[in-house]
């Protein structure tokens, strides 16, 4: 470990080096990705500044616990340097898993869809709690939102809607929400009051800058046509919706929310770029993972994750076995429960997997 330490330190200088060229201030793109770098570097750096210093001062108070005849001082002594091997332990740790190989995806923004599944009108009004929770949430932690795309369903429910989440490690904290949420409740429409499954779904991709993923325009099908929706003079007038059709991977983007054609274009290149890294990224991690004999759920969008059910007011989190009977509270947004302990699990699973 010590010798990768040195290369970090070493490698730290060097990028605060560059940061400090002119050549460097002149490109954008050099600037944050070098910025990106050092502050990566720049915090294991200091935590083992942190560890050195915790480690000369547990040697020093045990030179002192050797030589020193004073029972009250040596007791003193014995306190703080079991304080000192705790944090030793903790630094440890912590600098173990920065040294973890790093995911590129690691201070992205997100991209989230959220679509109604199985259920009709319940499912769509179900999407857009969903919705709500993560927009909350992103409130929550001072996250900005953006709606990139919205059909809703004309009865107060969502059939699909994507919007972009901007903020500190948005992805990183998100990734694991992707999957298939499942309701069980009793729908205000049900005379019986027959218990009800519906479904929706989420994905959350890492939001793709141009810098991360280029996409030749000869790779592109653009088709422009009129929006569709509930009226208002732009509606079926001008053609301003587009519809993206990426030719190598047949991925098809529309978007109608603006109401200018370059407007929807851009937001529709936006979804493409992230939808195509994103695929770029589950069919590495699937080639990783297929020798795991066991594996907390991936996060796949065809992977029941999470079941929520009112009657009892009870959320499970299936990969896990995490619930919570604060249904309305979570609902308000409050994740981090749900978010931390699956955050703590896989990076459980990455350091077991270091270990073997």
């Amino acid at each position: 470990m010590e010798a990768r330490l040195k290369e970090i330190a070493e490698r730290h200088g060097e990028v605060e080096h560059l940061m400090s060229q002119p050549e460097t201030a002149s490109d954008p793109n050099a600037i944050r990705k070098l910025g990106r770098e050092y502050s990566q570097l720049q915090h294991v750096v200091e935590l083992w500044n942190q560890m050195t210093s915790a480690q000369t001062d547990l040697e020093g108070v045990q030179e002192m616990i050797a030589e020193e005849y004073d029972a009250e001082v040596v007791e003193m002594a014995n306190m703080e340097a079991t304080e000192l091997k705790e944090k030793l332990e903790i630094l440890f740790d912590e600098i173990k898993l920065e040294l973890l190989p790093k995911d590129e995806t690691e201070h992205a923004d997100a991209v989230v869809e959220i679509r109604a599944g199985a259920g009709g009108d319940e499912a769509g009004l179900f999407a857009a709690e969903v919705y709500r929770m993560y927009q909350r949430y992103a409130e929550s932690r001072k996250w900005k939102m953006k709606v990139l795309s919205e059909n809703s369903t004309g009865v107060g429910g969502l059939k699909e809607v994507t919007v972009e989440i901007e903020g500190e490690r948005a992805y990183q904290r998100l990734h694991l929400e992707s999957g298939v949420h499942r309701v069980q409740r009793v729908p205000e429409t049900e005379s019986q009051g027959r218990i009800h499954t519906s479904t929706a779904t989420v994905a959350v991709m890492p939001k793709a800058e141009e810098l991360d993923l280029v996409i030749e325009d000869n790779d592109l099908k653009i088709d422009v046509f009129h929006s569709g929706g509930a009226g208002g003079q732009n509606v079926n007038k001008v053609a301003t919706a587009i519809r993206i059709t990426h030719l190598p991977s047949g991925l098809v983007v529309q978007c109608q929310n603006e109401r200018s054609q370059l407007q929807n274009k851009l937001q529709g290149m936006e979804i493409l770029r992230s939808r195509l890294w994103d695929m770029q990224l589950r069919e590495r991690n699937a080639e990783i993972s297929a020798n795991r004999k066991a594996q907390v759920g991936t996060g796949d969008r065809s992977e029941k994750i999470r079941t929520y059910n009112f009657p009892q007011s009870r959320i499970t989190d299936h990969r896990i076995g995490y619930t919570s009977h604060q249904m309305q509270n979570v609902l308000s947004g409050e994740l981090d429960g749900f978010i931390d302990a699956l955050l703590q699990e896989e990076q459980a699973r990455k350091l077991a997997a270091v270990g073997d």
